[in-house]
């Protein structure tokens, strides 16, 4: 069999945990990592795995013309679950599968946006600062305890989101285009994104980057929320109109927004990076040890099967 050639651009493959570099490395591939540690340029993604047969990627961006310069690719695995940043219909037309890793990090992105949420409502950030620089300050906050929250998007990790927000007994509204079943098992009220974004006290954004979803919280949007309500992002910052954010954290229409997800990674100064009602983190939603292992061998899972020339177990198809 032909010696493979694997290139990893997910900055955390095979660094956290170096079992699934291991698996294939048994295999006989031969296997490249970022040297970066930071997604790649078009150009260098081109010049990095212009021979590779398989392609593990993270939050690098992968469109047509990259896909079409990487003669060799046979796979490209995301190393996480969302595919908006690779070209599929490309891919797919020249023969190359694309798969994800879904449900590998669910619980971790749910935790994450439970810790923006509780940092937020009780201003854990500046009473942190504060309390490092020898100041005594008690920041006043909110309580999320029987407080209501909206969770848009209910696949995976909106359920997982809501699962917590049942241990703070919350009233919990949900807006998604189809019901999940394990999201109904824990009391979630199915609303209109308008009713849910009017009632609810904190929100947070769980769904997948479309052409439906995109810039979803617009100026309009915002004007429908309750003063100081706070906003939480780990999925995809193409879902938020940022003029109409900035102006909802300025005028009192939102106490506070965290993320960690950007159009590009790192990503270049904003205004709205300046506002102390702001947190930000590098995109760590899904990025644990036990979550990298889990992303890392559902990848190799999927590169191992289209090297022993099966379907991959979670492969990608255009609807």
């Amino acid at each position: 069999m032909k010696k493979w050639k694997v290139a990893a651009t997910a900055v955390t493959f095979g660094r956290i945990n170096k079992e699934p570099l291991k698996r294939l490395e048994e295999l006989g591939c031969e296997v490249t990592l970022n040297p970066y540690g930071r997604p790649l340029t078009n150009e260098e993604m081109i010049q990095y795995a212009s021979d590779a047969d398989a392609l593990i990627v993270g939050n690098d961006k992968v469109p047509g013309n990259v896909i079409e310069k990487c003669k060799n690719l046979k796979i490209i695995a995301k190393h996480g679950v969302g595919v908006d940043a690779i070209d599929i219909k490309t891919a797919n037309k020249l023969g190359i599968v694309v798969t994800n890793a879904p449900a590998t990090n669910s619980q971790e992105v749910a935790d994450l946006a439970f810790g923006f949420l509780i940092m937020l409502a009780r201003g854990l950030y500046q009473a942190n600062y504060d309390t490092k620089a020898g100041r005594w300050i008690k920041p006043t906050g909110i309580s999320l305890y029987k407080k209501t929250i909206g969770i848009v998007g209910l696949g995976a990790i909106g359920t997982a989101a809501a699962k917590r927000a049942t241990g703070f007994d919350m009233d919990i509204l949900g807006y998604d285009i189809e019901k999940n079943s394990s999201a109904l098992k824990l009391g979630i009220k199915y609303v209109e994104l308008d009713e849910l974004l009017s009632k609810s006290d904190f929100i947070t954004l769980h769904l997948p980057l479309t052409d439906k979803t995109l810039n979803i919280l617009d100026a309009d949007k915002f004007k429908l929320m309750k003063k100081g309500a706070i906003l939480v992002d780990t999925a995809r910052k193409q879902l938020v109109d940022y003029d109409a954010l900035y102006k909802a954290l300025t005028d009192g229409t939102l106490r506070g927004y965290a993320t960690d997800v950007y159009d590009f990674e790192p990503p270049a100064h904003m205004p709205l990076f300046d506002l102390p009602n702001v947190i930000l983190a590098p995109h760590i939603g899904g990025t644990t040890i036990e979550s990298n292992r889990r992303m890392g061998d559902t990848a190799v899972d999927n590169v191992i099967a289209v090297i022993k020339g099966q379907t991959p177990p979670n492969l990608i198809t255009l609807k």
